[in-house]
């Protein structure tokens, strides 16, 4: 694997922690602000909107320019975002500084996602896009818990002042250690755009929203499933959590290597799995031992569909695949949003704390069967549905380098 995707997976490190630290600091900003904690949560539901408007937006706006320079830019935009909410004097900059973060989001993982893939040889390409991702699964497991741990000891601001440094370790890591691969000749907006076309792109990205949609919907409550339910102390959520990040790097990178092998299986497999494991642990959640054992399995197989997933869109929107691939990681995003919200309306409606589980259940075996469909249309009209069927682009002068070193 080329050194470059070090380069990726710092940037897509730092990425994840700034998503993801801000939910265990909720209650510190609001203090700090003079804002209730609700308030304070628009601080997530902001981030999450900005990756999903963000991501064909920003991917639309660097069409023009390389895509090295690109993902330079979407990490100096990162740098500047959390620069803003580290020296945020009110509630409303810090939001601000929150929405300028989250717009190099799902560009950073689209563009990039294309970047690792050109990296390496084709038979390699889930495996790089999985490396890459590293640096958003370890995030869980090493940048959440101690950026929570400095923001609650040293002040929050200093967490954010610290991530901004890692945006400025994975910007010069791409400056020195990613080629420089120009703009694909001949390749406009409406080519990018005519990738949505394909069925098969559509079934992916709905696949990532339902299969991922299913992970979010019980690891949104579970601080109050762990506690009020399994019995943990409230101080034991934390590692709990990073069992969950342990089993999302070890998902994401089983993930990317099967992937490459036999694609459709490895998605049969861990959305069919996904399913099984959330309908369980509605009834492992009582006990401590299967409830860690169900949140390791949640993280592992949910995120062992996100290598397969995003392989996918690049493969069947061949030759254009920059706008599909940064759309499909909004569309992870808007899968967390949708199950966080029908999460929480079944437990308002008092099925209990448990209750996410099953909407998580359904919502990957959804998944599971338009994998189904998928795989149904690309047999029977592998004409149509095939990701070899589109002639495969010669690459520039510039690029041809970068091919010869595979």
């Amino acid at each position: 694997m080329p050194l470059a995707l070090l380069a990726l997976a710092i940037g897509a490190f730092g990425i994840g922690t700034t998503e993801f630290v801000i939910m265990g600091l909720l209650p510190d900003v609001a203090a700090d602000f003079g804002v209730s904690v609700p308030t304070a949560g628009f601080l997530v539901t902001g981030y999450a909107l900005g990756v999903m408007f963000g991501a064909p937006l920003m991917t639309v706006l660097g069409t023009k320019i390389s895509r090295k320079n690109m993902l330079m830019l979407l990490m100096g935009l990162f740098i500047v975002g959390n620069v803003i909410s580290a020296v945020a004097p009110v509630f409303a900059v810090m939001l601000i500084g929150r929405v300028v973060a989250s717009l190099a989001h799902g560009a950073f993982f689209g563009i990039g996602s294309v970047v690792a893939a050109e990296l390496v040889a084709p038979e390699k390409k889930a495996g790089a896009i999985s490396m890459m991702f590293t640096g958003l699964t370890v995030a869980n497991v090493v940048g959440v818990p101690l950026g929570t741990f400095v923001g609650q000891s040293a002040g929050w601001r200093t967490t954010f002042f610290i991530v901004a440094a890692l945006g400025v370790v994975g910007l010069a890591g791409i400056a020195k250690l990613v080629p420089d691969m120009p703009k694909p000749e001949g390749v406009r907006l409406r080519h990018e755009v005519a990738a949505f076309k394909n069925v098969q792109v559509l079934l992916a990205m709905a696949m990532t929203v339902l299969g991922f949609g299913g992970v979010f919907a019980a690891i949104t409550y579970i601080a109050p499933m762990m506690t009020d339910v399994a019995g943990y102390a409230e101080s034991s959520v934390t590692w709990l959590l990073v069992l969950f990040g342990l089993g999302m790097v070890a998902g994401n990178l089983t993930g990317g290597k099967f992937a490459d092998r036999k694609l459709m299986p490895m998605l049969f497999t861990a959305l069919g799995g996904l399913a099984v494991v959330l309908a369980l642990f509605t009834a492992g959640a009582h006990n401590k031992v299967t409830a860690a054992v169900a949140v390791f399995f949640i993280g592992a197989l949910g995120f062992a569909t996100v290598p397969p997933l995003q392989k996918r869109v690049l493969d069947y929107a061949h030759g254009a695949p920059t706008l599909a691939s940064a759309v499909n990681i909004g569309a992870f995003n808007l899968g967390n949003a949708l199950s966080a919200w029908l999460g929480g309306i079944v437990i308002a409606a008092g099925f209990g704390y448990t209750s996410p589980n099953w909407v998580g259940a359904v919502l990957a075996a959804a998944a599971l069967v338009l994998a189904v469909v998928s795989s149904t249309l690309e047999r029977r009209a592998p004409e149509r549905h095939s990701p070899v069927t589109a002639p495969p682009r010669a690459p520039a002068a510039a690029e041809r380098p970068v091919a010869a070193d595979r």
